[in-house]
């Protein structure tokens, strides 16, 4: 059985739009036009026990919507969902100890109080019996590198510190899913992939499911083999990070190292121009015509080194978002 199932998952919300100046202020107090708005529009998937999956979709996609819908936070408008077995806004407690939601964006952990008093409060929270409590404690802060830092007040971590207090306080009660709203927002590289490497290890160790959303393209290249993209709501893909690459990438990166010290004026006709920089050349080209222009510059230029890359995948799902808005 598959840990999350959804089936035409909709949550639609009734908003009234403001007018503009007094007299609108005025007129909306006696008649207000209402309008509904469709957050997550008939949506369906399924995820398998230990995927690993990435969420993604520009602003207002639906995309933590539809997290607070599998999480029970808030009742869907119709449609199905099953998460675990459960049905997640009946809110039951055999259900809520399965899982956690962290937000990049919200705190769970006490501000003025070091993390590991927090934790204590979740181990009374979730009946964790001490010894293993203490047991995957000492784990998770070997797992993310913060064993010194358990008795420091929370508001004096760094942001990443504070993200990792907080995965390890979503963690304590070993839960089978995991979903991850923005985990790595706002943090540097390095953080980032620290916690790409924790929820690796964590995923490959216990097998715990994760759905994922983030902008940040390197979580998702870093930790999902499979992507649901959604925008306006609705699903537009879903499968295989890399068979997005090749339906919607249809073009490649061709990077030309010319023999010199300088890039022959005439290899524009060859593809676009992406970057140029001294007797190095970044071209964009299509991707069926790759193998003839390889041939073509071989045969005549000199060429000290060539190397083959895929679109970057911000550039990808952009693609995937903007057929998505045509659609519309």
């Amino acid at each position: 059985m598959p840990v999350i199932r959804a089936v035409n998952l909709t949550k639609t919300y009734r908003v009234t739009p403001k007018q503009p100046g007094l007299t609108g202020a005025l007129r909306s107090l006696i008649w207000r036009q209402a309008k509904e708005v469709r957050a997550v529009d008939d949506v369906s998937f399924s995820i398998e026990q230990g995927e690993m999956v990435a969420f993604l979709g520009p602003n207002g996609a639906g995309k933590t919507t539809t997290l607070k819908m599998l999480s029970g936070l808030i009742y869907p408008t119709s449609g199905q969902a099953e998460v675990l077995g459960h049905i997640p806004w009946h809110r039951e407690d055999a259900f809520r100890r399965r899982f956690s939601l962290v937000m990049g964006q919200k705190n769970q952990l006490w501000w003025d109080l070091p993390a590991a008093d927090s934790f204590v409060l979740h181990r009374e929270i979730y009946g964790i019996p001490t010894r293993r409590f203490e047991k995957t404690l000492a784990e998770l802060t070997d797992l993310f590198g913060v064993g010194e830092l358990v008795r420091q007040p929370v508001r004096e971590l760094s942001l990443g510190e504070r993200m990792k207090m907080e995965l390890i306080a979503a963690l304590l009660h070993e839960p089978q899913l995991l979903l991850l709203d923005e985990p790595t927002i706002g943090l540097d590289v390095v953080a980032q992939v620290t916690i790409q490497r924790c929820l690796k290890q964590y995923n490959a160790s216990r097998g715990v499911t994760i759905l994922l959303t983030s902008h940040y393209m390197r979580d998702v290249e870093a930790l999902c083999d499979r992507v649901l993209v959604i925008t306006r709501g609705r699903v537009l893909f879903d499968g295989p990070l890399r068979r997005l690459t090749e339906r919607f990438g249809a073009v490649k990166l061709l990077k030309i190292h010319f023999e010199g010290d300088a890039v022959p004026d005439t290899v524009s006709q060859f593809g676009e121009v992406v970057s140029l920089s001294g007797p190095t050349v970044e071209l964009r080209v299509e991707r069926s015509r790759v193998a003839e222009v390889l041939a073509a510059l071989l045969d005549h230029y000199a060429l000290i080194d060539v190397s083959v890359q895929d679109p970057p995948l911000e550039s990808v799902i952009a693609q995937v978002f903007q057929e998505g808005q045509a659609l519309h």
